[in-house]
């Protein structure tokens, strides 16, 4: 099975917080500081779910996503965002199709466990086919 997660949050702390966590429950965890690490992670191959934050110094979530979608990278990955926003801002107009989940900070870590094994059996579902 993909067991797969990318979170991608420029907040040290909070990229070890969720490691952590994601670890300890057998998730394969990835980090990425910001959008361009995570594009070059998703070129040399990842596949799974990504917690993306939006507020990011240089390359904000949403600009990630739309390079991710540009770039065709899309493809055998499921986008949640992960924010301190209590609402979608306009930045997200044209991206809906792409950001399947919407999580605020602070999060419950046991909602955002079910939440991620649900869409990583989602992502497995894709993969085994009909």
């Amino acid at each position: 099975m993909n067991r797969k997660v990318m979170l991608v949050d420029d907040e040290a702390m909070i990229r070890e917080a969720v490691e952590i966590l994601f670890q300890s429950e057998g998730l394969d965890i990835t980090t990425a500081s910001g959008g361009e690490e995570c594009l070059g992670l998703l070129k040399a191959g990842f596949r799974g779910v990504i917690l993306m934050d939006v507020m990011m110094p240089r390359m904000d979530g949403w600009s990630t996503i739309r390079r991710i979608v540009e770039d065709e990278l899309y493809e055998g990955n499921i986008i949640v965002m992960l924010t301190a926003l209590e609402a979608p801002c306009a930045k997200m107009d044209g991206l809906q199709e792409y950001v399947t989940d919407y999580v605020t900070k602070p999060f419950d870590t046991n909602n955002l466990l079910d939440s991620i094994q649900y869409y990583l059996s989602l992502l497995q579902t894709e993969e085994d086919g009909p």
